[in-house]
């Protein structure tokens, strides 16, 4: 038997990389146990870095082919090489996987790794490839993957994830999306960009559920303007194959509708990769969908058994995955004292016009304090938009309603992913209306619209000339 300060399971992910890292860092030995993806799991493989390299091969098509300056009106119309497109995916995928993991490893002294299917073997033991590895702490970092939904018919045609989707070599003339979060709202942008016919279909009242209603009903809207079909508040009730399409069978608690496409993409949910591991044998308790129940240090019921990254179901984010799993191996390996404040983290989705959140929704205000002190501005407010005939966008801004602390805020812009950070600061280090309005803003640009938002609360922002402070 191999003994180790951390038995690592997962060793493909954002999550388990930082875990061994900080364990090489504390001069502590790692041991990764990885199965599924190739090592950099799913951000580097089939998340994160793909999707935006396709998103932007998209833009590059599209909007050309549309300018918004009267004096381009005829535009110019590039042709697509879709099989390229994926290949030159596959190659970015491969360069930045040799880059940031597998050269990255090499250098990792004190952490070794093995390819195989793991399971607990006992409290602190983990077996894989016919082998029993024991830990002073095990880490969980298996991450998740597309939950199938229950849907008579599901079972008997073929549907895509994520990871197929951008592995197709042949553009689908339609697809139906099922689910309108930020991974379905991404692929109908890409595909719709890059030429297929998009309709989403979701259950909720709005798309992206999670976010602002007035964000959620601006990028709808932009992306309505691009040929993008919604349904919202359906219920999906059969998926058949019909000449070749696949057809899905919705109501809107009024009338039976279907959605045709050639292909079907699933993007309604996750669940953790947590099957076949034996946990619940080990002492660990599982949420509902298979997520891990971890404590505010992200240890499980069983104290020697750490759990960190998507199969925790926090929040589902590269970022947020190595931050847990670092925090979560420091705990391990000294004192349990680490956490992440939720609240401070940003997050964004990466359509165009771009979306980016951080800290507290209205309803979350409402919800913690009975009070809400919320302004939105739209675009139109902001003179960077006016001066490039940029229509699209909204600022939402939550402070709290006494002491004026930016508690909250909700964007939709171009590169709204970029502007976030300054409101990130905000929120963390508790600054004030006051304090954004204090700051002088390079001018034009769109990060005027935090600003704006902020003035928002002092002055009617519509009767404004561009210097006011």
């Amino acid at each position: 038997m191999s003994n180790y300060d951390l038995v690592i399971i997962g060793g493909g992910g954002a999550a388990a990389f930082a875990a061994a890292t900080k364990a090489a860092d504390l001069g502590r030995s790692a041991l990764m146990i990885n199965h599924g993806l190739p090592l950099g799991g799913t951000c580097v493989n089939v998340g994160c870095m793909p999707s935006k390299h396709l998103l932007a091969v998209g833009d590059e098509l599209c909007y050309p082919q549309h300018p918004r300056f009267q004096a381009l009106q005829d535009g110019h119309h590039p042709s697509l090489d879709f099989a390229e497109a994926v290949q030159s995916k596959n190659e970015m995928v491969a360069r930045a996987r040799q880059a940031n993991y597998e050269r990255v490893l090499e250098h990792l002294d004190a952490v070794d790794y093995v390819e195989g299917k793991a399971r607990l073997a006992g409290p602190r033991q983990v077996e894989a490839n016919g082998q029993v590895y024991e830990g002073g702490k095990v880490l969980i970092a298996t991450g998740s993957s597309t939950r199938q939904l229950p849907i008579p018919g599901l079972d008997k045609v073929r549907w895509l994830n994520n990871v197929s989707a951008m592995e197709l070599t042949r553009l689908p003339a339609s697809l139906v999306i099922i689910g309108a979060g930020p991974l379905g709202l991404e692929f109908a942008q890409m595909f719709a960009h890059l030429g297929s016919k998009v309709t989403v279909l979701e259950a909720m009242e709005q798309v992206l559920p999670r976010e602002e209603p007035e964000v959620a009903q601006e990028l709808q809207r932009s992306l309505e303007a691009e040929g993008i079909a919604f349904h919202l508040g359906v219920r999906v009730q059969q998926v058949a194959e019909r000449n070749g399409r696949k057809v899905v069978t919705f109501s809107d608690g009024e009338h039976i509708h279907e959605a045709v496409g050639e292909e079907l993409l699933l993007a309604a949910g996750v669940q953790a990769n947590t099957a076949g591991l034996d946990l619940e044998e080990a002492g660990v308790k599982l949420e509902r969908g298979g997520f891990i129940e971890v404590d505010q240090f992200y240890q499980t019921a069983n104290p020697s058994i750490f759990a960190a990254g998507d199969c925790i179901g926090k929040m589902a984010l590269e970022t947020v995955a190595a931050k847990e799993g670092a925090y979560a191996a420091e705990n391990a390996l000294t004192v349990p004292v680490r956490t992440v404040n939720y609240d401070h983290v940003p997050h964004a989705v990466f359509t165009n016009p771009q979306v980016a959140s951080v800290g507290l929704t209205e309803e979350e205000e409402m919800r913690r304090f009975n009070s809400c002190a919320c302004r939105t501005v739209y675009m139109d407010a902001v003179p960077k938009a006016l001066a490039i005939n940029e229509d699209r966008g909204v600022f939402k801004m939550v402070i709290h309603p006494r002491s004026s602390k930016i508690l909250g805020v909700h964007i939709v812009a171009p590169h709204a992913a970029d502007l976030i950070h300054e409101a990130a600061l905000a929120v963390k280090f508790g600054l004030t209306v006051d304090d954004i309005i204090d700051t002088v803003h390079v001018f034009p640009t769109f990060s005027e619209g935090i600003k704006r938002a902020a003035q928002a609360f002092t002055r009617d922002v519509s009767l404004m000339s561009c210097c006011v402070e």
